[in-house]
């Protein structure tokens, strides 16, 4: 499956969710309810995956952990905020960069049209 069905279809069943949901909900909520979906639609998901900070021989598990991973390859950062800010976009692409992940999607669910709250992220180092 190529990233962009990937990612299609990750933001169709987001869509689902909020739709069922609404806005206004803590992020918990959403990220539970969009893993079993995702999960239900066949697609490989992992929650809460630890991301090690790794420089030179040092390794820290520093607690870093990415609220899903799909198919190994779509870094899912989950948001219930007024509005998203630089440090949200800043935290999804240090997430990217310590997992050597290509593709991501920062999503804010705490808006009245989910794709409004969607920003895709690619980095570009890879």
């Amino acid at each position: 499956m190529t990233e962009d069905i990937l990612t299609n279809q990750i933001i169709g069943i987001a869509i689902e969710v909020h739709k069922a949901l609404g806005p206004g909900l803590l992020e918990n909520a959403y990220k539970e309810v969009l893993f079993y979906k995702l999960q239900k639609a066949g697609l490989k998901v992992e929650k809460e995956k630890m991301m090690p900070l790794i420089l030179d021989e040092i390794i820290l598990d520093s607690g870093y952990r990415i609220d899903l991973l799909v198919e190994d390859k779509v870094v899912i950062e989950l948001k219930s905020v007024e509005k998203l800010s630089d440090v949200h976009l800043a935290q999804i692409l240090t997430y990217m960069k310590l997992g050597k992940f290509r593709l991501g999607l920062l999503i804010n669910f705490n808006v009245a049209l989910l794709k409004k709250g969607i920003k895709r992220v690619i980095n570009g180092n890879l």
